[in-house]
């Protein structure tokens, strides 16, 4: 079993998940949300595959990155923008969404070992939840942090510390699981190892360039 070669043979005490690009291909409904935006503010549209390289700052920075890319006007407002990306995204949070190969196996392999999950991501909150709960995950799950729950989000390791601080965890005993530089450096400033997959969202990078302890290929290849 891979995931034992970081623990001395033994398991995690808490696996923390990260969201889109790790569980979740999101970017169909991200990309539908941010056209939609564009298309409010007469800005020709971006389509999936920039949106794609877009994705894992949350959601303020990817609106900014679609204004910046799409539209040389200066004067179009952010928060008209934020707002417009909010709303259409609120009501198309899981029309196309889906979950990766082998995420399913993977969160019950884990939950018949009894390791405890949490999810931390860059996502706002107020869409996390009922994302989880449409693909009908969110029970695998004791925490689940967004990018605004807490002061910082990643790549600050805050989120992870506040889980470790919250269950009286070493860091050594933790194990971040991600597909961005974002999830390898918070879990490097955390402390902990840290596990990737190569399919996410990665701003276009191979993730094996920010040097994660691992890649698999399936989620559930690790158990």
């Amino acid at each position: 079993m891979l995931i034992r070669r970081y623990f001395n043979g033994g398991l995690p005490r808490l696996v923390i998940f990260d969201l889109d690009g790790t569980l979740v291909d999101s970017v169909p409904d991200l990309a539908l949300a941010i056209d939609l935006m564009l298309e409010a503010l007469d800005l020709p549209l971006a389509g999936q595959e920039r949106v794609r390289c877009w994705v894992g700052n949350g959601a303020q920075m990817l609106v900014q990155r679609a204004l910046k890319a799409m539209s040389s006007n200066e004067a179009i407002a952010f928060d008209r923008a934020f707002e417009l990306f909010l709303h259409h995204y609120r009501d198309n949070l899981s029309c196309k969404s889906a979950l990766y190969l082998g995420v399913n196996r993977a969160l019950e392999r884990c939950a018949e070992l009894d390791i405890p999950m949490a999810v931390v991501t860059n996502k706002p909150i107020a869409f996390t939840h009922p994302l989880l709960s449409h693909l009908q995950i969110d029970g695998f799950f004791r925490d689940v942090l967004g990018g605004d729950s807490l002061s910082k989000k990643k790549p600050d390791p805050m989120p992870l510390l506040v889980l470790m601080d919250k269950y009286g965890l070493a860091p050594t005993e933790v194990l971040m699981v991600g597909d961005s530089v974002n999830d390898v450096r918070a879990a490097r400033n955390a402390g902990c190892p840290v596990i990737a997959v190569p399919y996410g969202y990665n701003h276009g990078e191979d993730i094996k360039l920010s040097e994660p302890d691992d890649v698999v290929e399936r989620l559930d290849l690790l158990f």
